[in-house]
């Protein structure tokens, strides 16, 4: 095959190329729907595989590790703190017994 034996006939191929669009408008709501159920379809796909995976136990006990952890004596203190405060122990008192009202 020589390159002289190729012709390509730019004028039939524009009348084709518009023909075949021709056709393709009288579908284009079904086009566009399929389009739409293959996009849906595959979103759902993806979202039950991303909510299927199991967990990885590295990462897992990583996430567990890093949570902030309040130490025992900061917690007492807080409490002896409250227990000594007269107002603060009006404060709650009242507020245990009516939230809503001043």
């Amino acid at each position: 095959m020589k390159n002289s034996d190729i012709n390509i006939n730019f004028a039939s191929l524009q009348t084709s190329i518009g023909e075949v669009l021709k056709k393709l408008r009288l579908y284009k709501a079904l086009i566009f729907f399929l389009f739409v159920a293959v996009l849906y379809g595959f979103i759902v796909w993806r979202i039950n595989v991303y909510s299927n995976t199991p967990a990885d136990q590295s990462a897992e006990s990583a996430q567990l590790a890093a949570q902030p952890r309040i130490d025992q004596s900061t917690v007492q203190k807080m409490l002896d703190l409250q227990n000594n405060s007269v107002s603060v122990q009006a404060l709650f008192n009242q507020a245990r017994q009516s939230p809503f009202q001043e």
